[in-house]
């Protein structure tokens, strides 16, 4: 799939790293898969979330029961154990993992220095875009010792991404990954499948 980049806008990132709606960008980052807009994710609205951005059916379920199934126990602090593996928007930050970039704090809010340093670090070809090659020099920079279940959720997330949004030259643009942190790329890939779907 090939974003259209002329589409995205800016982020609506603040200076504090929150959004208008008081949501941590974090936050803001997994509601697209909120199905329902209850603060609650389960399996099934993972896997309708996958769908909707363009993931087979296979890839789709895979990414729902693994998600869910290590980040309910953490979003959930004190709470008994479900088999519905629900995903509490609200707690995401307690669920973030390891041998990450670090634009996210550990309350979920935007680094923006952070985020910049990923392009003033590793964008080699061109400044505001990195290759295939680049990103994983980056995902590898980010491992850390012994991390070996942070280094893979990062290295899965990160290749999903660029699988799904390299233009067609191959690079993963600066913009659309800024939207894949605050959530809007989620919502206008969907968008745009939905309008070929029905042309």
């Amino acid at each position: 799939m090939v974003v259209d980049l002329d589409s995205f806008s800016s982020s609506s990132v603040d200076q504090q790293g929150m959004e208008s709606d008081n949501l941590t960008v974090l936050q803001k980052h997994i509601m697209f898969f909120d199905r329902d807009n209850d603060g609650i994710i389960y399996p099934w609205e993972t896997f309708q979330g996958f769908r909707a951005i363009g993931c087979g059916i296979f890839l789709s379920s895979m990414a729902s029961l693994l998600i869910n199934i290590s980040l309910s126990r953490k979003t959930r602090p004190g709470k008994p154990f479900s088999f519905k593996f629900p995903i509490e928007v609200k707690n995401i930050h307690l669920a973030k993992h390891g041998s990450d970039s670090g634009v996210y704090d550990k309350r979920g809010r935007f680094v923006s220095s952070k985020f910049e340093e990923i392009f003033s670090k590793h964008a080699l070809a061109q400044p505001d875009s990195l290759t295939s090659k680049e990103l994983e020099t980056f995902v590898k920079s980010n491992k850390e010792p012994k991390d070996y279940r942070g280094w893979m959720a990062g290295y899965v997330e990160w290749k999903i991404l660029y699988m799904l949004c390299k233009d067609k030259n191959g690079m993963l643009h600066k913009d659309v990954i800024r939207n894949a942190f605050d959530g809007s790329l989620f919502e206008r890939m969907a968008k745009e499948r939905s309008i070929k779907e029905t042309k």
